[in-house]
């Protein structure tokens, strides 16, 4: 990340305004000026962290002006800013901040109009981070790249059962990442019996082996998912499954609208994933594009009807049967 990096070759600014929809990035940033930037004696003296909720403006201004005792830097940290009563009366700090003061305020979940004075002030004498979320299609990549810095690499199977499991949680993900971390011999690559063990997700029973029972209407195995899912309502949640069918029926209507369908011309679509590619080629030779745009119609259908939509009370697993035998019919 580009703050930390600065941080890690001792360029700083006097302001940073951290905020944005995706926690993790400014929990990442906001941990590094905390624990990393000052040494333990320099923190004892030199580190002021305060939380928006009970912050006062003027406290926070005066410990930003003054100056670091035996050490050439102080941080101050505000937390939660999103919640600070009066933020606005910052502002004049902000104009004229202490050149060896770190300010870092960390305004989760909203983002400030970028044309105001304030922002510009900002981003005039400090910088301004805006956290995003990650598209679910980077997700993938994001994660393999997570578990490449911790020194390990994972298996296409297993990378694509984690992905589909934990979702766009980044936090979550960085917590099951660093679980296998622990457990998993140092420089191994993860594979989804490391998965099942550490992380408690089935290797055979899980949306992406429902997915492949779809794609080569194996009947027999996506009834034995189901019934998994049956005695296991926690594990396998209809709210999970539908979403994640829908994107992979709405990726193979677009692979047929491509000129070469080949298997080397989807690998990129699939993030190369060998497994992946020999899915969804077996899918294309199965359903017809009007059977694709059926099943993400049933798909639609019966999601409105896992949240009582037009349908009396009826068990997840029910309506997931009846689903996977019209898909696959």
């Amino acid at each position: 990340m580009a703050i930390i990096n600065s941080w890690k070759s001792k360029k700083y600014k006097p302001l940073y305004w951290l905020e944005g929809p995706e926690d993790f990035f400014i929990d990442e940033i906001v941990q590094y000026a905390e624990h990393d930037i000052l040494s333990e004696s320099e923190s004892s003296f030199n580190l002021t962290v305060f939380y928006g909720k009970d912050a006062n403006w003027a406290e926070v201004i005066n410990a930003c002006r003054r100056y670091p005792m035996f050490a050439e830097k102080q941080v101050v940290i505000l937390k939660e800013a999103q919640q600070m009563r009066d933020l606005s009366k910052l502002e004049p700090y902000f104009e004229k901040p202490n050149l060896s003061t770190l300010f870092i305020v960390a305004h989760k979940g909203k983002t400030i109009d970028g044309r105001t004075k304030f922002a510009k002030t900002i981003k005039a004498n400090g910088e301004l981070f805006t956290s995003k979320k990650i598209y679910d299609n980077q997700l993938p990549a994001w994660t393999n790249g997570y578990v490449q810095s911790k020194g390990f690499k994972i298996h296409p199977k297993a990378l694509t059962v984690l992905v589909d499991h934990v979702g766009n949680d980044l936090s979550r993900m960085t917590n099951e990442i660093n679980k296998l971390a622990i457990n998993v011999a140092e420089g191994a690559v993860i594979t989804d019996d490391d998965i099942e063990k550490y992380v408690g997700i089935s290797k055979d029973y899980n949306v992406y082996e429902l997915q492949e029972a779809l794609s080569y209407k194996n009947g027999a195995k996506a009834i034995n998912i189901i019934q998994y899912m049956e005695a296991n309502p926690k594990l396998l949640k209809i709210e999970h499954v539908l979403p994640t069918l829908y994107g992979y029926f709405t990726k193979l209507m677009s692979i047929y609208q491509m000129a070469d369908r080949s298997e080397k011309a989807i690998k990129p679509l699939f993030l190369f994933n060998p497994a992946a590619v020999s899915q969804a080629t077996a899918a294309l030779k199965n359903y017809s594009y009007s059977d694709l745009e059926k099943n993400i119609l049933l798909l639609h259908h019966y999601n409105l009807k896992s949240i009582g939509i037009g349908s009396p009370a009826v068990s997840d697993s029910s309506l997931m049967k009846e689903l996977i035998y019209k898909m696959m019919e």
